[in-house]
């Protein structure tokens, strides 16, 4: 199955070359394919604030490279180059607020910098740890899709429907996906027969990013619109609904996009699974319950503007909610799988070594 999946990679949506970091721009597609070059902090912290990357994973390998670019840029400077680059440590930070990989990335970069020694050269160790967290996201979303993959053939291994929401795939990973890498990994096995993905809105991760990656593998799919959701659940036969997260709590809340929560409640009164899939990166043991976190709200002209014109009225545009533990029937990560999670199974998941 890994050969398999890997030789069904077709999208990449990061690029480090020459000390450049290229971005798919996120916002071009499905129309054009476009690349981003950013060789400033500066540029790639501008890139994750406006959605040219996208996708906790993405954000987190984005913002590691970032991290590298700022120090090549501080040490040409010279003079206390360390607490410059902290100044651009806190940029990134500030980027994004809601997802747990953005700040686990940035972590494990400044920690692997506090280990460097004195005769090493900090820059060569900052490119290599970067590269590391990158390769590490590709391998973790191989290990998913199969585990993921597993699961669907033990519950019900025969061709299925399939609903999806947002955009977790290769467009949001440093891989093949988590959510779509399970999808993927099913419908090469002959266990899928359809696949639903949610439009997404405001921004359509769904209808533009989701839609456009199974297709362009022959996945078939169809686009339905968010409010469509709970038909679908009761009439189309969808067996598993299957996300992504940006964040997942110590009690094994959910933080994913927006839109997510009121699916997972749809799920249970339908009686379809509910599954999601995310590197361990994205668990935070740190954060008790899902209303510790801090949800991003994005502008409100992503909602009010329409057809070149601006509705007189307010918005409230959160991109994120939080969906409670005891809606989920099971968490797939890179560590293994965590089926109706809680406190307990989430730390004895994140005390285990990845399973590849």
């Amino acid at each position: 199955m890994r050969d398999r999946l890997l030789a069904a990679e077709k999208v990449k949506a990061i690029d480090w070359r020459d000390g450049v970091l290229h971005l798919l721009d996120q916002r071009a597609l499905p129309s054009r394919e476009s690349w981003v070059a950013c060789s400033t902090v500066d540029e790639v912290a501008a890139a994750i604030r406006s959605m040219t990357v996208r996708g906790a994973s993405a954000i987190g390998i984005s913002a590691a490279y970032g991290l590298v670019i700022a120090a090549r840029e501080r040490i040409a400077e010279g003079v206390d180059w360390q607490a410059a680059w902290e100044e651009d440590y806190a940029l990134l930070a500030d980027t994004r607020p809601t997802g747990s990989n953005l700040f686990w990335a940035l972590k494990r970069m400044r920690d692997r910098l506090d280990r460097v020694k004195k005769h090493a050269d900090p820059l060569a160790v900052l490119e290599a740890e970067a590269i590391a967290i990158h390769e590490s996201d590709r391998e973790a979303n191989l290990t998913m899709a199969q585990l993921g993959a597993e699961l669907i053939r033990k519950h019900q291994g025969n061709a299925q429907a399939i609903l999806t929401h947002g955009n977790a795939g290769a467009l949001a990973t440093g891989g093949v996906g988590t959510a779509l890498g399970v999808i993927r990994a099913a419908y090469l096995e002959g266990m899928v027969e359809q696949v639903y993905a949610n439009e997404t809105r405001p921004w359509l991760q769904g209808s533009r990013l989701t839609a456009w990656e199974l297709a362009g593998e022959g996945i078939p799919v169809k686009v339905n619109a968010d409010s469509a959701g709970a038909h679908i659940l009761k009439a189309k036969g969808v067996t598993w609904v299957i996300v992504g997260a940006d964040c997942i709590a110590a009690n094994g809340d959910v933080i994913s996009k927006i839109g997510t929560y009121q699916l997972a409640v749809c799920s249970m009164h339908h009686g379809v699974r509910f599954m999601v899939v995310a590197a361990s990166s994205t668990i935070d043991l740190m954060m008790a319950t899902g209303d510790d976190v801090a949800l991003e709200e994005r502008d409100s002209g992503e909602l009010l503007d329409i057809v070149g014109q601006r509705l007189g009225v307010e918005a409230l545009n959160p991109v994120f909610d939080v969906t409670p533990a005891d809606l989920i029937d099971v968490i797939v990560t890179e560590k293994g799988i965590v089926e109706r999670p809680d406190v307990a199974k989430l730390a004895r998941l994140m005390c285990r070594k990845r399973l590849h």
